[in-house]
């Protein structure tokens, strides 16, 4: 049975706890409080998106999953087949061409070849 222990109002399992107290943050300079407080606000900020696109997920793989119960075998119709996973949000328009530039990166990394590494 796993023993729990509460850190910043998070559940935890004592195991891990002492882990990240005793081991994992020693010799970092982060005090054991402020990584539990950081944990704690990530959750809170986040686990309500995190569960809306769950259930999004899951929501999209129950239109496949009843498409692909009503037309079985191989897709016989394509471009059908493509016009509903448009209908569903499970393809989009393709963007505009976009560039991605990289600031704060070392060469090894922005600009050599991997063999040069």
């Amino acid at each position: 049975m796993t023993i729990y222990t509460e850190r910043a109002g998070l559940q935890v399992a004592d195991v891990l706890a002492e882990f990240v107290e005793t081991r994992a943050l020693a010799g970092t300079g982060i005090a054991a409080t402020s990584l539990w407080a950081g944990l704690a606000d990530i959750l809170n900020r986040f686990t309500p998106r995190n569960r809306a696109l769950l259930a999004k997920r899951e929501d999209l793989q129950a239109k496949l999953d009843d498409w692909h119960r009503a037309h079985p075998g191989p897709i016989q119709d394509m471009a059908a087949y493509q016009a509903f996973l448009r209908e569903i949000g499970y393809l989009v328009p393709e963007p505009a061409p976009f560039e991605i530039t990289t600031g704060n990166v070392d060469d090894e990394i922005a600009v050599m070849a991997g063999p040069q590494l």
